[in-house]
């Protein structure tokens, strides 16, 4: 499976056994984002999509729907620990996932040089300072650039956590403030049902993918190729 198919293929078999087109919330962007980074392979998520659907399937008529991925995430929990369990002991060199970007040398050069572009025409002020630095490091990067697709996206990544800090750092404060009571409302119905890391974690992504919406940063990574 395509690793940068991560978030697509998930989006694509939420959709289908939903059975109504919808578009994902923040929430949704969020968890998918937590679930990559942690490294929870795909099919772990994609066959635990289709657990929890098979048994609200099989509900009576009237049973509330399942709006968000939210309702699939102890199911994931479940089934990525009873995989990490199942891993115990297997050889460190083993490889678990077939990697192929399928990407061109000039796509990902193309991908760099327009994020460049995009940093450049930025007109936010406060950022200036670190918006250069992240231009300086990928034209760096452009320069030297590594030729498999998991140096290249946590170089970008790297980039990324530069931009994401001078965002949190330098936004005006009171703005800043509204912002984060916008997130914490999106997540209020959700919270006592989640850990306090799950939700840190949660609170954190929707808030810089607002940020990043406001400000025109640019997604970086290879999914956004």
């Amino acid at each position: 499976m395509n690793y940068f198919n991560y978030y697509t293929e998930i989006e694509d078999t939420f959709i289908r056994r939903r059975g109504k087109h919808l578009f994902l919330s923040p929430l949704d962007w969020a968890l998918m984002e937590a679930w990559q980074e942690r490294g929870i392979p795909l099919h772990i998520v994609i066959r635990s999509i289709e657990s929890v659907f098979d048994i609200f399937d099989k509900q009576p008529p009237g049973t509330r729907t399942i709006k968000s991925l939210f309702y699939c995430r102890e199911e994931i929990e479940v089934q990525y620990n009873e995989w990490l369990s199942a891993r115990v002991g297997a050889a460190p060199d083993e490889e678990l996932e077939i990697i192929d970007s399928g990407w061109s040398e000039n796509a990902v050069v193309d991908h760099i040089k327009n994020a460049i572009e995009v940093l450049d025409r930025n007109p936010r002020p406060e950022l200036r300072e670190d918006l250069d630095r992240a231009i300086a490091r990928l034209e760096e990067f452009l320069a030297n650039m590594a030729r498999d697709p998991e140096t290249i996206d946590s170089t970008l990544a790297d980039v990324e956590r530069l931009l994401e800090h001078s965002m949190l750092a330098n936004w005006e404060k009171e703005h800043l403030t509204l912002i984060e009571k916008e997130v914490a409302s999106q997540l209020r119905g959700y919270k006592a049902e989640m850990t306090a890391e799950a939700y840190d974690t949660t609170y954190r992504l929707m808030l810089l993918r607002k940020l990043r919406e406001i400000a025109g940063i640019p997604r970086l990574g290879l999914y956004y190729l």
